[in-house]
């Protein structure tokens, strides 16, 4: 069987080495860089930028209280830019070897469908080839949304792309978007000198977290300097002999923010076009391509999976979803994605991490709901890392003491949430939590004792 994959990100690539172990003769499609956005301009990138900017601060701010003379240390952008395209490349040909060992071919090229199973693929020398298939995986990603913001074309408006690879740290930035990319990039820039403000039109930031844990980035965020201005739409964006001037109003009250650079992060959306989807019959909005449980699109030999689909914008989840294609197509016995279990993580300082419900979603649904919070001020190893600020928080149905949610801010939080992915899948109850040893001293028994404290029996809590 022949099975042809459009895109080499997080989704594609593991699509196409599922369906060539599974005894598959597999063609990946890649016209950019294999990895996709994620490990391009995406997820490894930006946690690159933000690892060591973290440290950088850390150390500026606590190295005396760390016991480190840190006073004089400086960042070298050049060498960060460096090491960040060392480690995606490191990424990129470990993908490569991937292919090679799982004997899958690789055409480099755009690939546009021309027939139910023919796929044209261009070079970027222009020269064409056709590849035949059986079945087709479409893993096309997703690009930044531009939003029609009049001046948003102008020099110094940046996408997050762009913002990765900035010949120098501005003076000032301008944030639009305080979601996951907005918060992530203040953090990157904030942390080397940067003076950054957040404009969010949404009353809150990152809207899909639970807001107890958004609330420890905000302190954070203010302990740094950053302004966030919510509730604020943005009118325009014009040129100044110093830079960048962003006009916003909020309740009717207008306000000018100037910037050297203005970063465009109000998310991201599918790729579609250009695809030849029409030629194929396949279902396709300005939402994405319209699949079932199983990725399969309205034409029974094409699946689509990841950013293309419309659904959870995230590498994890482009992953399983290539796993499941590729087990739909080759007759293997494959379970749906549990959405329930889909972990998302913020990589700010400190991180955040969600699984499951939040509590004002649960409550939405009707939930009885009973929370158990643990402050991280009194976790032995937080102390010791320097990083106290932050809380684990579960949201639990009271009827049942079953887990709905964990919600976590603090150190390794973006670690820890597995823990709580695990627990929702296997539909554990806080007790099951509360009577599993956890090792001492980690940051991991905050969740022991936010277990107990959802029935009113922390040890470390006082009142």
């Amino acid at each position: 069987m022949k099975i042809v994959v459009l895109g080499g990100g997080p989704g594609g690539y593991v699509a196409a080495i599922r369906a060539a172990q599974l005894g598959a003769d597999v063609t990946l499609v890649e016209r950019k860089a294999l990895g996709g956005t994620c490990l391009n301009v995406g997820c490894i990138p930006t946690k690159v930028l933000l690892h060591t900017s973290e440290l950088y601060a850390q150390l500026k701010q606590d190295g005396q209280e760390l016991g480190l003379e840190a006073a004089d240390i400086s960042f070298n952008w050049p060498q960060l830019q460096k090491r960040k395209d060392k480690i995606i490349k490191l990424n990129t040909g470990g993908i490569d070897a991937l292919l090679k060992k799982n004997k899958i071919a690789k055409v480099v090229g755009s690939g546009t469908f021309i027939g139910e199973h023919e796929l044209k693929v261009t070079a970027a020398d222009g020269s064409k080839q056709t590849v035949n298939f059986d079945y087709a995986i479409i893993a096309s990603g997703s690009e930044p949304t531009r939003v029609p913001i009049p001046g948003a074309d102008l020099d110094g408006v940046i996408s997050s792309d762009e913002a990765l690879a900035l010949p120098e740290v501005p003076e000032s930035l301008c944030i639009i978007g305080g979601g996951v990319i907005g918060c992530e990039f203040a953090s990157v820039y904030s942390s080397l000198g940067c003076r950054v403000t957040i404009v969010e039109m949404l009353p809150e930031l990152i809207t899909t977290m639970d807001q107890d844990t958004v609330g420890c980035l905000m302190k954070q965020f203010a302990k740094e300097g950053i302004q966030i201005l919510t509730s604020t739409q943005v009118e325009r964006i014009e040129r100044t002999e110093s830079g960048l001037k962003v006009s916003t109003t909020s309740s009717g009250v207008s306000r000018m923010i100037e910037a050297d650079k203005v970063l465009i992060a109000t998310g991201r959306r599918p790729v579609t076009d250009g695809l030849g989807l029409e030629c194929i019959g396949v279902n396709a909005d300005r939402h994405g391509i319209k699949v079932n449980s199983c990725m399969q699109t309205s034409t029974s030999h094409i699946y689509a999976i990841g950013d293309c689909t419309g659904g959870i914008m995230l590498a994890h989840v482009a992953s399983a979803e290539g796993m499941i294609a590729a087990e739909a197509i080759l007759a293997e016995s494959s379970s749906d994605i549990d959405f329930r279990t889909i972990p998302s993580c913020v990589y700010t300082r400190p991180e955040l991490a969600s699984v499951g419900m939040t509590e004002r979603l649960a409550r939405e649904k009707g939930f009885e709901v009973r929370t158990g919070v643990f402050p991280l001020q009194v976790n032995a190893k937080s102390m010791i890392m320097g990083e106290t600020n932050g809380l684990v928080k579960f949201v639990v149905d009271a009827r049942t003491d079953e887990i709905l949610g964990l919600h976590i801010a603090g150190p390794r939080a973006t670690d820890l949430i597995a823990e709580g992915a695990l627990a929702i899948r296997l539909e554990a109850t806080l007790d099951e939590i509360a009577t599993t040893i956890h090792a001492h001293p980690t940051v991991a028994e905050s969740l022991l004792e936010a277990a107990h404290a959802a029935h009113h029996r922390a040890i470390h809590l006082h009142g």
